[in-house]
């Protein structure tokens, strides 16, 4: 049996052990287990003491990344080997982060003199954006639009959403759906001519991205006529696409095959985030990235904070067999991070075979959420008493940023108080109790009693931080992209390619034509042909 073989099966034992032993019974046994299972980084802490671990556990989940060369793998990530095997190439997003004097090599060359090249040439050109002194003909931007998707989207859109208080920029706004509505409304109250559109796409060809960006410069020519490439930039290599479409070169930014477009927020991708916040807190974001990548790289395992959390997510997962997760920040302007994640984890886990292109086990889990506590009045339902147990990520400030104080305090105390609901229950003899101390009727418990339990035992980690600046954003972002590479090494999957995206690229463009009224492909299944059929009859 091999040490990896042996890992799992200590693994798969102390799960067996720990299946039956409710949390309660976990805090009763060691009352001060917050100690041992809170890791740090300067205001930053994880506390997984509600999950259902004990030191034996841990110390079988640290044996685990130690037989699967999670150490070696993540020297492989940050030496630039090209550890994206299906496309022969390096990952290196953390170089775009890389404090000043960092020698990153990528194919035996640095590539940081044309990072800090490019970063700070967008980040120059944002600054005259916001300045006005690249403005429309009539006076400075008051709007931008992005039009972007996947990657390209999700980041800046959940960055500058998250940075709001930091925002004395123009108004930005994002387009992301193929659907003509969304790009509609966006521009339905703008006006074009104090409008810059910001097209983000790598290639200048993504399906999506270009029909939006055609509907906007048609737009914008209806406004300004020749004037409308004035009012467009581009995060793109094809010069000659942006070129074609009226777009100088000096407003256009590109990136690096090294960066995969889910971790491209910290490249040029993050020049609306710029935009509405401004240089100086930009590179505050990138600065609270690399703080997590100098953490990640140096600190032990068993104290490695993106180590533990992806550990804690393997327990879940293979271990005790929980599915999904609720990522569930207690933090408005949060409200796009578990879409960003959800992104982030299952585009780069979800994968059903090895490296090695064998059968995988068990991998990436549905990251699915929404910030609290509107949570709490939605699906929480199910997460406290239904049949399936679903793990949950608090993510929590403990200060407020341009937010009323009282309105804080009842936040935190709703998230603590679901952690404490979720672990510890309530059990129908307290039910009772406190039924009979309402002065409730004998048969008036017997019936509602059962309705009223809580079974608790259901597992949660809590990520608490100081205030939600851009550094604070930065270092969070990190640490759950260094999770979902621990994860992947683990499993042994290749987390930086994303083939299942692509099937669906290719059929959608051979039915456009069928779509439009022209001939149906050779071939084509009966029912696809029959939605078809459908579609023609409802559009009459």
């Amino acid at each position: 049996m091999s040490d990896i073989d042996t890992a799992w099966k200590r693994l798969e034992t102390e799960g067996a052990r720990l299946r039956g032993i409710h949390l309660r019974e976990l805090f009763a046994a060691d009352p001060g287990r917050s100690g041992a299972f809170t890791a740090t980084l300067d205001d930053l802490s994880i506390d997984f003491s509600k999950e259902k671990i004990d030191q034996g556990a841990f110390s079988a989940l640290l044996g685990l990344a130690e037989a699967t060369g999670v150490a070696s793998c993540r020297e492989a990530l940050f030496s630039g080997a090209p550890i994206n095997l299906t496309e022969g190439r390096a990952v290196q997003h953390m170089a775009l982060r890389a404090p000043e004097g960092a020698v990153v090599e990528i194919d035996g060359a640095d590539v940081m003199p044309e990072v800090r090249a490019t970063l700070d040439r967008f980040l120059a050109f944002a600054e005259d954006v916001r300045s006005g002194a690249y403005a429309a003909a009539d006076g400075p931007f008051t709007d931008v639009i992005n039009i972007g998707i996947g990657g390209s989207d999700l980041g800046p859109v959940m960055a500058t959403r998250a940075l709001r208080p930091d925002h004395d920029g123009p108004r930005l706004h994002f387009v992301s759906n193929v659907d003509g509505g969304h790009i509609a409304d966006v521009t339905a109250t703008l006006d074009p001519k104090r409008t810059l559109v910001i097209v983000a796409s790598k290639t200048f060809t993504t399906l999506e991205t270009m029909a939006n960006a055609d509907t906007a410069r048609a737009w914008l020519s209806a406004a300004l006529g020749d004037g409308a490439g004035a009012h467009m930039a581009a995060v793109s290599t094809n010069l000659e696409a942006t070129a074609a479409y009226g777009i100088d070169a000096s407003r256009v930014f590109g990136f690096w095959d090294w960066v995969g477009g889910r971790y491209s927020l910290w490249s040029a991708i993050g020049l609306p985030v710029a935009i509405a916040v401004g240089a100086q807190a930009f590179r505050a974001f990138l600065a609270g990235a690399a703080a997590m990548d100098a953490h990640f790289r140096e600190a032990p395992l068993a104290h490695n904070l993106p180590v533990l959390l992806a550990l804690i997510g393997v327990w879940r997962r293979n271990v005790m067999g929980w599915r999904t997760v609720g990522l569930i920040p207690y933090d408005q302007r949060l409200e796009r991070f578990p879409a960003y994640v959800q992104q982030l984890d299952m585009e780069s886990n979800g994968k059903s075979v090895t490296r090695e292109g064998r059968p995988a086990g068990a991998t990436g889990p549905v990251i699915w959420g929404e910030p609290g506590t509107n949570a709490q009045h939605s699906f929480f339902q199910l997460i406290h008493q239904g049949a399936d147990t679903v793990p949950v990520d608090f993510i929590a400030a403990a200060t407020p940023r341009g937010a009323d104080q009282h309105h804080h305090e009842l936040l935190l105390a709703n998230c603590l108080a679901q952690g404490q609901a979720l672990a510890f229950g309530k059990s129908e003899a307290e039910v009772r109790a406190d039924m009979e101390a309402e002065g409730k009727s004998a048969a008036e418990i017997e019936m509602i009693a059962p309705h009223r339990v809580f079974p608790g035992d259901r597992p949660t980690t809590t990520i608490l931080h100081r205030a939600l600046t851009p550094y604070a954003l930065g270092r969070l972002v990190a640490l759950y992209e260094h999770k979902v590479f621990v994860q992947g090494a683990i499993w042994n999957v290749n987390s930086y390619d994303q083939w299942g995206v692509e099937l669906g690229k290719v059929l959608a463009k051979a039915l456009i034509p069928a779509v439009k009224g022209e001939a149906l492909p050779e071939g084509l299944d009966g029912s696809t042909a029959g939605l078809i059929a459908r579609i023609h009859d409802l559009k009459g």
